[in-house]
């Protein structure tokens, strides 16, 4: 489903069913496979443009620690 108010995009949580995964990251560009090896999804990069992103896929949120992700031109 696409955010009306982003460039990204915004899956719709589930309770029980979207898993409520927060991941503490130190890059502002981060990998997401879904964990799951062959049960996961294909991988994709996003971006975290302010404080978090949340994978469109499988729903994690990647979550900038504070200090990290000046990346210097990166």
């Amino acid at each position: 489903m696409r955010d009306q108010r982003m460039t990204g995009y915004a899956p719709v949580a589930l309770p029980g069913v979207t898993p409520e995964d927060t991941i503490i990251v130190q890059s502002r560009v981060v990998g997401c496979d879904g964990g799951g090896g062959a049960l996961g999804h294909p991988l994709v990069y996003l971006r975290i443009e302010d404080k978090q992103v949340t994978c469109p896929y499988c729903s994690r949120t990647h979550v900038l620690a504070e200090g990290a992700g000046d990346d210097h031109g990166h």
